[in-house]
Parts: structure tokens; sequence; C-alpha cells
């Protein structure tokens, strides 16, 4: 037996994505994205209302995407629930923001994974904005790579539920990617 639920959404996992901008005087703002991901190969889209950040995109045509993880989880929910207008939410949590050598955006310390972009499109529509970056280059610490490569499982990304409104870490791996099918080809 099934449940109807009408118009309710469920995408699942939606990353928990920190963007990171600068405004017009240089300071540095974060702010928490759950509605985004990957667009393309080299691109990453976002789904956002009007904020500090959209004005810091529209200004600075750059920004930075980190990955909330469980160790970061607390200080990225705050960076969703206060305005940018009010404080520097950056320095409130203690981290750390240190300029991009690729882009006109800051990286938020201690996040370990890091997509350095530029503005692509950043279209208005009846909502919000839609924003497309282009990857220019990705940082990560190296405590969370294996054999060079990022290990999720080291990183530990947490994801959205939107179901309960809670994050989750990211789970284990189950299978292998464009292998474990295989099975039922003939």
């Amino acid at each position: 037996m099934r449940k109807n639920f009408g118009k309710k959404t469920i995408i699942t996992p939606l990353p928990v994505l920190i963007l990171a901008t600068y405004d017009e005087n240089g300071v540095p703002n974060a702010m928490n994205a759950a509605w985004g991901g990957q667009y393309d190969s080299n691109e990453i889209f976002v789904s956002l209302a009007k904020h500090k950040t959209t004005d810091n995109l529209l200004l600075k045509k750059a920004f930075t995407v980190s990955f909330a993880t469980k160790d970061t989880v607390v200080e990225s929910d705050y960076f969703g629930i206060e305005s940018g207008h009010k404080t520097n939410k950056i320095e409130t949590v203690g981290f750390k923001a240190v300029k991009s050598e690729f882009v006109d955006a800051p990286i938020i310390e201690p996040y370990p994974l890091t997509l350095e972009c530029i503005v692509k499109e950043l279209q208005e529509d009846t909502t919000g904005y839609i924003l497309i970056g282009e990857v220019v280059n990705m940082s990560a610490d190296e405590s969370i790579l294996t054999d060079g490569k990022v290990d999720l499982s080291k990183l530990q990304p947490v994801c959205f539920d939107s179901a309960s409104n809670t994050y989750r870490v990211i789970g284990e791996a189950v299978a292998d990617a464009f292998s474990s099918g295989k099975k039922f080809i003939r």
C-alpha cells in the first residue's frame, strides 16, 4: 500500500553547500544552500533566494562552494539561519577566510573540500535566482585524501533530509558505479 502526499518533493541526497563570497568592502560572507548540485562535468547549480550572497555574486562574479561535514554541521546550520546583512557569520563561529588564488572569493577553513568558481549565469526568476557556476579549481585538505583522491568516508559530508528537516551523514559505499550492474548485460 502506498500513501499519497500531493505536491511534496523529496530529492535525496541534497548536499549542504556553503557558498562564500566577498562584499564590496572585501568582507567574507558564507551561506548554507541545500538546493543545488552538479550541472555538468565542471559546472554546478544552486537555487537561491535573494540574500547578501546574491548581491555579492552580482558584484564579484565569483564564489566558493564548500561541503558541510559532520564536524562542521552546527556552524553550517548557523550560516543558513543568520543574515550576512546583520553580522559577520564567519567571524562569529570562529572560522577563518583565506583568499582563493583562483577566484575573487574566500575559502572557509576548516571546510576540507572547496570548489572555486566563477559565475557563469545568475538568472533571476519569480522565486529568486538560479546560479550556474564554472569550477576553475577544486582544493582538498590532505586529511580527506586516499591514494590522492577525495575519500567521502573521510570527508563525512552531510546532506539535508527535506522529509524530516535534519542533516544526515552520507553513508557507506554499497557498490561500484558503472560495474555492479554488468551482471544484467547479455
